[in-house]
């Protein structure tokens, strides 16, 4: 069957917008194609340094004729209502329309008769639109046109069946034609097939898949790499990079003077990556990097060159590299003349937000909030102010101005020339992480400390001047900060009051540049020695914001909990946890009627819980449970539930209630104990009991008795069942 063929041809499109660019072009070609009636066989893009291409395989010539009925208004409709639908189904009488009936009555329906059109003829008609409104993060014009495109576009290729499909988009009109490699054959092609096209741009110096381009990279930088016994190191995302800069991949391998493996190893990379999109490469014998690095050049020596071509370029590659590292080395040995912390003072020269102070005045709250941390981690309380004062100390040193990349592992390395310990320079490091889905949880105790310090103030802080997320936006990244909350405390089994630290975080919010309601009369009135108002409930600190005049901001710590609470469901779901049984453990409350904020003890309970429900006992247990809440929610309704469900053991009639309740008292018994050790496996134990007696119950026993004394106390009997399942979890949450 015909094939569709489509490249559109510009200058270079920018390697991180090419995948993008290419699944755009696929996807809009595709739902055009499928709307026209076409049902193609297979569609799929490509994706290069000058081009978007893509074919569409087993098209019909032609569009099937096709027969459509739209349904109109009823007999006697009021003229309006006529035109209307004549109107949009493009007749001019109601003649022209069918008269039907159902139980309502007749109506007419339009019967329409499309003659299918040439499929050539239906790609030449959406294609102009699927260029002029093609999404690109960053477009531009050129010339005199109106056409917005990532870069200028030169040629528009389509071919269907062999034929060129005509159609023009701005000045530029479709054609079988385009362009080989910039250098090394810049001729024009011309072309009517895929297999043609693939052919011919191979043979013109053009690699039409982004898979193979990295297939060669790698494969070749590997093999270069290994005649010298060295390792490449890996990089996914240079990777990318570097096959979408090339169309003819050639992989190339250079060296630098050895002195610059003074400088840390990540610099290294960072200068080779981040400027020269160079691939650094290691000495497996230190386990360090050696001077070595590969660079992919779009362009081959010349065979047969009266001069080593080759050799020029690679003469080229280092002369550039060498630069840039001694741009690295003088700002390493630059920055090294000043220490971390006397880099503190310019921090209170950098503005972190407005409303929010300096950048200073967040490593003034993280150092204290990291104080108040660190017991709950095992860390040192001095060692994690120690730690969160210096994190942000290189954020004004040379080398994270020009690579600012390598803020906190700069700081680290400074840290240690300076005599820090390992973990005050491991914190400085690690106080940005998890800075991702896939990143590296830190566990070493002040890093866990001051990451979740750091976290936890950037969560309160752009909260507290409502510059909270809305729908899809989420300019400060404050998910992601919730997420690093989530995964450093679940990793390190964290027992932290949520509600607590963010109470806390406000305050010194409050203290330290924040521009909060209550602030001034708070900073004046506050003294070191009363800087707390604690009220002990269970164990836990509860902060009275109220007494520090920050009463505006007493229901903040909730609000943000709530907020963790919600990125907390889209994580144990993507860890496949069921949102139900979540959802039936989110929102629990303690022997002192406070909301748990502890999350290691929602997700302790949450799979506790899942394993119970996949247990006959679990699920019959789940069951029995609803079936008693619908009776007293039916009571409820009818306004006939006592004020007062008390359980009357002398008014048992049926020896299955009194069975019931003895399991009852046990089971409730074991449960609060269980719930108190926060053993919720010997919980789910002693509710699995109440299992048999419930079914007994329910088989034996008549809930709404005529009698009015016994129907209550039964309904207390529900009641009580109700009860001693909340200590564990909220069933009437579950499905199912």
């Amino acid at each position: 069957m015909p094939e569709l063929l489509i490249e559109l041809f510009s200058e270079e499109i920018p390697a991180r917008m090419q995948l993008r660019g290419a699944a755009t072009l696929e996807r809009a070609v595709n739902k055009a194609l499928l709307d026209a009636g076409l049902m193609p066989e297979g569609v799929k893009a490509f994706a290069g340094a000058r081009r978007l291409s893509l074919v569409a395989t087993g098209l019909p010539a032609r569009q099937p004729d096709r027969r459509e009925e739209k349904k109109g208004p009823r007999v006697g409709a009021p003229d309006k209502a006529v035109e209307g639908f004549l109107k949009s189904a493009g007749l001019s009488s109601l003649d022209q329309c069918e008269r039907r009936e159902d139980k309502k009555g007749e109506f007419y329906v339009a019967v329409i008769d499309q003659e299918g059109r040439d499929t050539a003829g239906l790609v030449a008609a959406f294609m102009p639109d699927i260029i002029a409104k093609f999404s690109w993060p960053k477009s531009m014009r050129w010339g005199d046109g109106d056409l917005k495109w990532v870069r200028p576009l030169h040629r528009v290729l389509c071919v269907f069946d062999g034929e060129v499909v005509e159609f023009n988009i701005d000045a530029l009109a479709a054609s079988d034609k385009t362009e080989g490699h910039r250098f090394m054959a810049p001729d024009e092609i011309q072309t009517r097939s895929f297999d043609d096209y693939a052919a011919k741009l191979r043979a013109a110096k053009v690699i039409l898949d982004t898979e193979e381009c990295k297939e060669i990279i790698a494969r070749d930088a590997t093999t270069l790499c290994q005649a010298q016994g060295l390792e490449l190191v890996e990089d996914a995302g240079l990777l990318n990079e570097a096959a979408g800069l090339s169309e003819w991949p050639t992989a190339m391998i250079g060296a630098f003077d050895e002195k610059f493996l003074a400088l840390p190893d990540e610099v290294l990379t960072a200068s080779m990556r981040g400027h020269q999109k160079y691939f650094s490469v290691r000495d497996p014998k230190t386990g360090g990097l050696a001077n070595r690095f590969v660079c992919v050049a779009n362009i081959e020596a010349p065979a047969n060159s009266p001069q080593d071509w080759g050799a020029a370029m690679r003469e080229g590659y280092e002369r550039v590299l060498t630069a840039r590292l001694s741009d690295a080395w003088y700002l390493y040995n630059q920055d090294r003349k000043t220490s971390l912390e006397d880099r503190i003072k310019d921090l209170d020269k950098v503005t972190f937000f407005e409303g929010l102070g300096s950048v200073g005045d967040k490593a003034r709250r993280v150092a204290a909030l990291a104080k108040e941390i660190a017991p709950a981690v095992g860390a040192d309380p001095e060692m994690a102010a120690r730690a969160a004062g210096l994190a942000k100390a290189d954020l004004v040193t040379g080398m994270v101005k020009e690579f600012p990349e390598l803020q906190g592992v700069m700081g680290r390395y400074y840290a240690l020339e300076e005599g820090e310990s390992a973990d005050i320079a491991d914190a400085i490091r690690d106080h940005y992480k998890p800075a991702g889905a896939e990143d590296v949880v830190p566990v070493a105790p002040v890093s866990v400390a001051v990451a979740l310090a750091d976290k936890i103030d950037t969560l309160t802080a752009f909260w507290a001047i409502d510059k909270k997320t809305t729908g899809s936006s989420d300019p400060f990244a404050l998910r992601r900060a919730a997420l690093g909350v989530i995964k450093l405390i679940l990793t390190n089994d964290v027992r932290l009051s949520l509600t607590w630290i963010a109470e806390s975080a406000i305050r010194y919010i409050a203290l330290h540049g924040g521009e909060l309601k209550g602030a001034e009369e708070f900073r004046r009135t506050h003294k070191e020695s009363k800087q707390r108002h604690p009220e002990k409930r269970d164990g836990k600190i509860k902060l009275a914001l109220q007494k520090d005049h920050l009463n505006s901001y007493a229901s903040l710590p909730d609000v943000l909990f709530d907020f963790v609470l919600d990125r907390l469901e889209v994580y144990i779901r993507d860890i496949g946890h069921q949102y139900d049984v979540y959802n039936a453990v989110k929102k629990l409350e303690d022997r002192d009627w406070l909301i748990i904020d502890d999350i290691v003890l929602i997700v302790n309970r949450l799979t506790a819980l899942e394993a119970f429900l996949k247990t006959d006992d679990g699920a019959n247990l789940a069951a029995a449970y609803k079936r008693a809440v619908n009776i007293l929610k039916a009571e409820e309704k009818k306004g006939a539930l006592p004020d007062a469900l008390v359980v009357d053991a002398g008014r048992f009639a049926a020896p299955q209630e009194k069975s019931f309740f003895a399991a009852l008292c046990d089971a409730e018994a074991k449960v609060e104990k269980a719930v108190g050790s926060e053993d919720f496996e010997a919980a789910m134990t002693a509710l699995a009991a109440l299992r048999a007696p419930v079914d007994h119950f329910f088989d034996k026993v008549t809930v709404n008795a005529d009698d009015a004394a016994l129907r209550a106390n039964r309904l207390a009997l529900l009641a009580r069942l109700r009860a001693a399942t909340a200590q564990v979890a909220d069933f009437s949450r579950l499905e199912g």
